[in-house]
Parts: C-alpha cells; sequence; structure tokens
C-alpha cells in the first residue's frame, strides 16, 4: 500500500524498490529534472545508511514519520 502523501522536499521516506535498497530509509532531495527544464514524475533520494543517491518514482517509495511509521 502506497502512502496517499504527496513526496516533498526533506520528507523521509522508506524505500520498496530496488532490492539492492529495499527496507532502507532516504530523505527526498528533490524532483529529477529533464533537459529543457521540465520536471520527470522521478525523485532524488539520499539513503541514510548508505553513500549513494537513488532516483525513483512514486510508487517504489513511502513516505514515512518519525520511526518507520508509514503515513
Amino acid at each position: 500500500m502506497r502512502s496517499a502523501i504527496y513526496p516533498k522536499v526533506g520528507d523521509k521516506v522508506l524505500i520498496l524498490r530496488p532490492a539492492y535498497v529495499a527496507g532502507k530509509v532516504g530523505v527526498i532531495l528533490d524532483r529529477e529534472m529533464l533537459s529543457g527544464a521540465t520536471f520527470s514524475d522521478r525523485w532524488l533520494i539520499q539513503v541514510d545508511s548508505e553513500n549513494i543517491v537513488v532516483s525513483l518514482i512514486p510508487n517504489e517509495f513511502e513516505v514515512v514519520n518519525g520511526e518507520n511509521e508509514i503515513l
């Protein structure tokens, strides 16, 4: 079940996919921008426990509040 909360910069998220980061928590950095200054439907997320940023679509993560409480 995906969160009904629209993602925004600074939100804490629980990553559902892909498998190599599934179950980890991250923070939304920004929307992904395409050439021509248009936004894609993807979000750039900094994974807390890794030194990586992933680009995910909204059904690949859920917005959480506090200690992994899904909104």
